[in-house]
């Protein structure tokens, strides 16, 4: 199991002490916000020299959008500057609204990110869908539909557990169970009150979260996804620190 660490930040600044200090905390990887990456995407070689010696500083590359011409086109471009500075994974958000999508619609954004998942593989990387409230991959059932119109394990699951809780499902460990085959890589990120929270002050059971982690054999990415706004030092040290007692690593 790898730990990786994931926040949005406000300034150049800010996201320069993330990818600079990251594995100063213990963290094996970032999964970078779309503004973190987003100045570079014209200019990978940019990247490279800038960032190019941080082991792990782009293990996966967040992004968010619709599948229509424009957004299949930048997603496209994704997958070519996520193989040129060696991302592992594009996590992928589908946007919403998911209010009026009935089951045939979401099996036709699970077809749709199939052919794409294929063409990230042959880019080297993995696209793994994330789960958000208020888009297609949202309710219980939601997870079902899509991943049983998923050609070939072409696409993975990011499941994010705050977003989880939002869009209704009480039942976290349990859908992390359920849904064992699919899942490539964690979100792990804490709420209250409808509020993100800092790992550890939130409202969701962890214990069970993380049990349900360790009973399914899981092996791959667990990142603190970390949208509360705190101080990026207090929140890396504290994310990893939770995860690390949580996970046993």
């Amino acid at each position: 199991m790898k730990l990786a660490f994931s926040q949005l930040t406000a300034s150049a600044e800010q996201a320069s002490f993330l990818m600079s200090r990251f594995r100063e905390f213990g963290f094996d990887g970032l999964q970078l916000k779309g503004g973190q990456y987003s100045p570079y995407l014209d200019a990978p070689g940019c990247f490279g020299q800038t960032w190019g010696h941080v082991s792990g500083v782009a293990s996966a590359l967040i992004a968010g959008g619709k599948l229509d011409g424009p957004g299949l086109a930048r997603l496209r471009g994704l997958f070519a500057f996520g193989r040129e500075v060696g991302a592992e994974r594009i996590v992928f958000c589908p946007a919403g609204p998911r209010e009026g999508l009935s089951d045939d619609d979401i099996r036709g954004w699970a077809r749709r990110l199939s052919e794409l998942g294929a063409e990230a593989s042959e880019a080297a990387l993995a696209l793994s869908v994330h789960n958000h409230n208020d888009s297609p991959v949202m309710h219980r059932g939601d997870f079902d539909t899509f991943f049983g119109a998923v050609a070939g394990g072409s696409v993975g699951l990011t499941l994010d557990t705050a977003h989880a809780a939002l869009s209704g499902i009480e039942d976290i460990p349990s859908l992390i169970r359920d849904m064992r085959e699919v899942i490539d890589n964690f979100h792990m990120k804490d709420l209250a009150d409808g509020r993100f929270e800092v790992l550890g002050e939130g409202g969701l059971d962890f214990e069970g979260i993380f049990a349900a982690v360790a009973g399914i054999g899981y092996e791959g990415w667990v990142s603190a996804d970390e949208e509360s706004g705190a101080d990026p030092a207090g929140a890396m040290k504290q994310c990893h620190e939770f995860l690390g007692a949580g996970l046993g690593v």
